[in-house]
């Protein structure tokens, strides 16, 4: 197993004098230089840009010694070259996103109640808003605009017509979900 790299006092020393050997203008030009890696990695999508921020500073640190001798001009041109690599990196081999972890059983029952409760809302309203509103939050932009169309009204239109839908169900399925809540707390307990 190999052994990784560490960064120590003195490396890192090394490196904020290479920036500049005025100790306080050395840490204004680290953290600008880190400053600029963080939005050059997350301007091109990256989620953990500070991470791969960082992960370019130790990749320099770690080699600062061998090219603070013989490097001329400004520093942050270096820290440059090691982000585009680094970018390479990552498009070449990219790290493997997990999904997130299912609900908990708690959450699940809440969504799964949430979701009765509002098919029960729906049904209470009129056959032209249920179909209106599920029209509209099944559909694209496009689906949404060719809805506005057929129904002779602008898409501004037709967001506030759903809005207004929204906001009469919307204490109906709160109602629903706290008497749900109230009926489940004073349910009694099965003791075996």
């Amino acid at each position: 197993m190999g052994q990784k790299s560490m960064i120590d006092q003195t490396a890192f020393e090394r490196l904020l004098f290479w920036l500049n050997p005025d100790r306080d203008k050395a840490a204004e030009k680290y953290e600008a230089v880190r400053h600029r890696l963080v939005e050059i990695f997350a301007s091109r999508g990256f989620p953990d840009a500070e991470l791969l921020a960082d992960d370019t500073i130790d990749r320099v640190t770690l080699k600062v010694e061998k090219i603070m001798e013989g490097w001329v001009g400004d520093p942050a041109y270096y820290f440059l070259g090691v982000a585009r690599k680094v970018i390479l990196e990552r498009k070449r081999f990219p790290s493997v996103v997990l999904p997130p972890p299912p609900p908990d059983d708690d959450e699940q029952e809440r969504r799964e109640r949430e979701d009765q409760c509002l098919e029960r809302c729906l049904a209470l309203r009129p056959q032209g808003d249920r179909e209106l509103i599920l029209e509209y939050v099944d559909g694209n932009k496009k689906q949404r605009q060719e809805q506005a169309d057929r129904l002779g009204i602008t898409p501004n239109a037709l967001r506030i017509r759903i809005y207004q839908i929204k906001k009469a169900i919307r204490p109906c399925v709160k109602q629903c979900c706290n008497e749900d809540a109230l009926q489940r707390n004073h349910m009694p307990q099965l003791v075996i």
